[in-house]
């Protein structure tokens, strides 16, 4: 018995070493190509501002400048300097590779000051007189063509994701609330990285067993057999919901994985990612780490981002909607006495109430039509919609059909109190009925169209619009609006399916 055990073990460790092997060859595989394709995509970067400043003749100032062949050689020069600048800036580092944005961030700085290094080498080298265009387009070139191919790269390995690739093996000790929202998000491998193989057990009074499934993924075992589990699944990661355990517990985890599985990595939750999607900072007081909750979801970079796609997009678009605005605004004027505009009182970022701007659908004695019908009346107290409703004039219905009634909201959106894209506008009234989540759902602009919109609009629950709103703020990349902009939104008009 004694033997087989051992037996049994000794495949484990070897299976784990194999499997831990196998994903370290996979990062350095990548890092490899990263490296070769950062090194090759420079050497085009720096020879685009060779061709622009030199042969364009595009010059920054007429001060003479070194043999323009000079600039060949010092390219060639710079290359290995530059990749030797990009792995001080963690841009080889699996802990902000294939994570958020802060990757692009680190590109511009990196090659900031592969820069500088380069006006260092001038200023050491008084011969050599560095022409400022050709440093202004290498630096310019070199932050683009970098970011791009690292766009493309990310998105090899999100693929690569799907089939097994570059992700690690992950429990969550804790089978409690916070940990099955932890689940549920990580579980995508593709964005998080993480292969979630199942959960921990931490109380002996949980619901849950050893081979129970909770949202489709398996409990594990006990805290009491983590080191068992950990080697029979390879496991590689642990994530520990603190809710869901004590102090005593967390340190005697936390000694298991220090003492008996060096390479382990822990992760603990922030206790409150079931209420919270901001985020958080974590500072250091006196060596003490306090952690504050940020104020929005989206980062400066993220913010300026999604504005300038906003802005982008409606001055293009303006040429085509004018007249449709025009048009649109003649004909609710004509059809019943009114003001072409109405203005609906909605919440904003941070619970600032504004007036979203709609082009008059309904007759402006809606109220009293609305008490002539006390069924209706109780159903849009119960759902906020009527599909019936009496109050909708004839080009009102037509009009949100379309979804044309919502167009004068771009005029909110230039203001910079709505985006095109975002989770849907409520009213004050409205916002209690977000339970716990309300706090997540002031922390972006509401949008003009969302994944609300475009998954059936006015036929879905509200508990179903309350958990896409979540989705959406919690998984917000500018990809993701791009998606739902071109691909979704327009289908979703066209079919006019839960306009009403």
């Amino acid at each position: 018995m004694t033997t087989n055990a051992n037996a049994a073990l000794g495949k484990a460790q070897q299976g784990e070493i194999s499997r831990r092997a196998e994903l370290s060859a996979q990062r350095r595989l990548y890092r490899a190509f990263l490296v070769v394709g950062d090194a090759f995509v420079l050497l085009i970067a720096f020879t685009f501002a060779f061709w622009m400043r030199f042969s364009l003749g595009l010059a920054v100032s007429t001060d003479s400048v070194s043999n323009p062949q000079d600039y060949l050689v010092l390219s060639v020069l710079l290359i290995p300097v530059w990749l030797a600048i990009f792995a001080i800036f963690g841009l080889y580092d699996f802990n902000t590779l294939l994570g958020n944005i802060t990757e692009y961030g680190r590109v511009f700085n990196a090659v900031t000051w592969g820069m500088m290094a380069v006006i260092v080498y001038g200023f050491l080298n008084p011969e050599f007189v560095i022409a400022r265009g050709w440093l202004i387009f290498s630096w310019g070139l070199s932050a683009f063509f970098i970011s791009i191919f690292r766009l493309f790269m990310r998105r090899i390995a999100y693929r690569a994701r799907r089939y097994g690739y570059f992700v690690t093996p992950t429990v969550i000790v804790g089978t409690n609330k916070e940990a099955i929202a932890l689940a549920d998000q990580l579980r995508d491998s593709a964005g998080s990285g993480m292969e979630i193989t199942g959960f921990i057990n931490v109380q002996t009074t949980a619901p849950y067993g050893p081979g129970d499934q909770v949202h489709g993924i398996k409990v594990l075992g006990a805290i009491d057999d983590l080191p068992e589990i950990l080697k029979a699944h390879h496991i590689e990661e642990v994530v520990v919901a603190t809710t869901a355990m004590d102090d005593e517990q967390l340190v005697r985890v936390s000694q298991q994985l220090t003492t008996h599985h060096d390479g382990m990595r822990m992760r603990l939750s922030s206790g409150l990612y079931e209420v919270f999607t901001t985020g958080m900072d974590v500072t250091t007081r006196n060596s003490v780490p306090l952690m504050s909750l940020k104020r929005l979801r989206l980062s400066h970079v993220e913010t300026l981002l999604k504005t300038g796609l906003d802005y982008l997009l409606i001055l293009a678009a303006m040429p085509f909607l004018l007249p449709v605005f025009l048009i649109v605004a003649l004909l609710v004027k004509l059809d019943s006495p009114g003001p072409i505009f109405y203005q609906r009182r909605v919440l904003g970022v941070g619970g600032r109430p504004f007036g979203a701007f709609k082009f008059r659908t309904m007759y402006v004695n809606g109220n009293d039509i609305l008490e002539q019908h006390p069924e209706l009346k109780a159903e849009l107290a119960k759902n906020h919609k009527l599909k019936q409703d009496p109050r909708i004039t004839r080009i009102g219905n037509l009009l949100r059909r379309a979804s044309l009634d919502e167009l004068p909201q771009l005029i909110n959106v230039l203001l910079g109190q709505m985006s095109l894209v975002g989770p849907r506008m409520i009213t004050p009234s409205e916002h209690d009925l977000y339970g716990r989540m309300k706090l997540n759902l002031l922390t972006v602009k509401p949008g003009l169209t969302g994944m609300w919109q475009v998954s059936g609009r006015s036929d879905l629950s509200y508990e179903e619009r309350v958990r896409l709103d979540m989705y959406y703020i919690r998984n917000y990349s500018i990809w993701m609006d791009i998606q739902i902009l071109f691909f979704q939104t327009i289908p979703a008009v066209m079919k006019g399916r839960g306009a009403y």
